[in-house]
């Protein structure tokens, strides 16, 4: 199935445990995103919409906060596990690159970008990133070795909803030269989901115990990408915004079957859910 724009819907989302993919193989591809070819002079030519240059901010700032993300999951059993910590070395190298780009298309449009606007962003959300920490920490020593089994679940729902996220904003901005770029950018993305669903699936499919644990958390924790993270009204407007609808929901749906293939996880429903709660709420301009 096509997108109103030609992108194959059905490409974006990988099937878990349809092919193990290992730290090795992922190291074999990862690495700095091209972006030869990309000319951002061409936003200063033809600018982006609001609501499309909004979304960009968003996913600029989420990517940006991997390395924080990152800096939590060190502090579990993860970082015992040597081929989660070289996954999650690539990834983070890979997902900081994701965020340099966007940032050159928020300069493109005359907005502040990478550092000086991430450091602002990071001095408003100290006492914030603290508490994350210390609850990442507690839930890790309550799952034990079930955590490593939940990280990866939640790493590839959250892969599967970004690169999502960047298919859709692709089909609404309508605009080719960042077509070019989301569509770079989701095919690395499409190599962390290879892992984090196949890690999910491997572990989850050893353990009753990571499975119940990784359920438990998903239905009364799991929140959509960058809610920790970012305003809660602008995780409403990116959810209404990209995901409300038939076209939306066709995305999201999807997602929810991939979810349900995962060991023990049927019928949560995330997305479908989230979006009926968080497209109801009222969005500032």
């Amino acid at each position: 199935m096509h997108g109103p724009h030609g992108i194959r819907i059905n490409a974006w989302f990988r099937i878990p445990g349809a092919m193990r993919t290992t730290s090795e193989s992922y190291k074999q591809r990862a690495g700095r995103l091209s972006l030869d070819g990309i000319e951002f002079d061409d936003f200063k030519d033809c600018p982006l919409a609001p609501e499309a240059l909004r979304s960009l901010r968003y996913m600029h700032d989420v990517e940006h906060h991997t390395v924080c993300y990152l800096r939590d999951l060190l502090l579990t059993p993860a970082h015992r596990d040597p081929d989660i910590t070289s996954f999650l070395a690539c990834w983070v190298f890979e997902e900081m690159w994701h965020g340099e780009a966007i940032g050159q298309v928020l300069e493109a449009h005359g907005e502040q970008a990478g550092a000086p606007r991430i450091a602002t962003l990071r001095r408003k959300r100290r006492r914030k990133e603290a508490i994350s920490t210390f609850t990442t920490i507690g839930s890790a020593a309550f799952a034990g070795s079930a955590f490593t089994a939940l990280h990866m679940a939640w790493g590839a729902i959250n892969e599967w909803t970004t690169q999502a996220g960047y298919a859709r904003l692709s089909d609404k901005a309508g605009h080719p030269t960042l077509r070019e770029l989301l569509k770079r950018i989701m095919k690395q993305e499409g190599g962390h989901i290879d892992f984090y669903a196949s890690e999910a699936t491997r572990r989850l499919s050893e353990s009753p115990r990571a499975q119940r644990l990784t359920r438990f958390a998903l239905k009364h924790l799991w929140r959509p990408v960058g809610s920790g993270v970012m305003p809660q009204e602008e995780v409403g407007f990116l959810v209404k915004y990209l995901f409300a609808g038939d076209e939306g929901h066709q995305f999201t749906s999807r997602i929810d079957r991939r979810v349900d293939r995962l060991p023990g996880q049927a019928h949560l429903h995330l997305l479908d859910t989230a979006v009926s709660r968080l497209s109801g709420l009222e969005v500032a301009a």
